[in-house]
């Protein structure tokens, strides 16, 4: 299984490439072996599935983490105050293989208040190319 989490729902890099690029490629993970992909966020379940309805999004599964505790104990949590978004997930993906992280790919430069959104290694493309060569 796959886990990607993201900032925020609704949300630019969200809602035009990183969500979308995990559902448009859904069924090369499928041909790979990979049985369920998720999109975590740290945001209701109520925005999590509006968010999807927007998106049209049917193969991912959304994975509101609504009080943070996913992400808390995935030691991911970010202030996000410079933006108004309060505490949100920081962005990265990892496949899970029988219950264990085999694979993390975090975005560098995780700090609160970071003053950009990278977005270089927890797209599909990198995790594609991960499961690939592995």
């Amino acid at each position: 299984m796959i886990v990607f989490a993201l900032p925020g729902a609704f949300t630019l890099t969200c809602s035009s490439t990183h969500l979308p690029g995990f559902e448009s490629s859904y069924e090369e993970f499928r041909q790979l072996g990979i049985d369920e992909i998720y999109c975590l966020s740290v945001n209701d379940a109520f925005s999590m599935f509006q968010w999807s309805k927007q998106l049209q999004v049917a193969k991912v599964k959304m994975l509101p983490d609504g009080n943070a505790d996913f992400t808390r104990a995935m030691d991911m949590l970010v202030k996000k105050q410079n933006l108004g978004f309060g505490e949100r997930s920081w962005r990265y993906s990892m496949l899970v293989e029988d219950g264990e992280i085999t694979a993390l790919f975090e975005e560098p430069g995780k700090t609160d208040n970071c003053d950009s959104d990278p977005f270089e290694c927890s797209d599909s493309a990198t995790m594609l190319a991960h499961l690939q060569t592995h």
